[in-house]
């Protein structure tokens, strides 16, 4: 069963993100639910600023004020550092700004390595935190995170638990 995560556990690694790139990594894995594939694979042409738009692996998300003043951030910071490159990812470092490649998994997941909360967990963890106020609705996961009905019915029945654990610790 998955188990979110304890509010200590992400505020530790809120802290380790210092960086512009590490805390917009951090909001795209702990608000929008990113895999850090998907997030290395962004590109600028992802990125709607104006329509507050995010798409991700093909699916269209609205921005919220957080993570839209953390791309604004991220975009001033990769103009000022790189105002040359040619690269159209949105995430890029010193390897691959004089290249067209992505980033690698590895340089993405580093400023959370070692904390509990790693972006893997901090992705699994948004995805429990919006099942259970709204329920075990695998239809709703499915569609709000453009995932699978297999996943979804996954996440759905580990929020249904979790719910049914707290109902019977409530009752005690």
């Amino acid at each position: 069963m998955l188990q979110p995560l304890l509010p200590e556990q992400v505020e530790r690694s809120v802290g380790a993100a210092t960086t512009p790139t590490a805390r917009l990594v951090l909001a795209l894995a702990a608000v929008h639910a990113a895999r850090v594939a998907q997030i290395a694979a962004l590109m600028l042409d992802d990125v709607d600023l104006g329509n507050r738009r995010l798409t991700i692996a093909g699916h269209a998300r609205p921005l919220d004020d957080l993570t839209l003043k953390l791309l604004t951030d991220w975009l001033d910071h990769r103009r000022r550092r790189w105002p040359s490159t040619a690269n159209l990812h949105l995430l890029i470092n010193n390897q691959t700004a004089n290249t067209t490649g992505r980033a690698s998994n590895h340089w993405i997941s580093a400023p959370l390595r070692g904390q509990d909360a790693t972006l893997e967990r901090l992705r699994v963890d948004r995805r429990l935190e919006e099942a259970l106020p709204h329920g075990p609705d695998p239809v709703h996961l499915a569609g709000l995170f453009g995932r699978d009905e297999k996943t979804a019915m996954r996440y759905a029945d580990s929020a249904r638990s979790l719910l049914e654990q707290a109902a019977e610790q409530h009752l005690r």
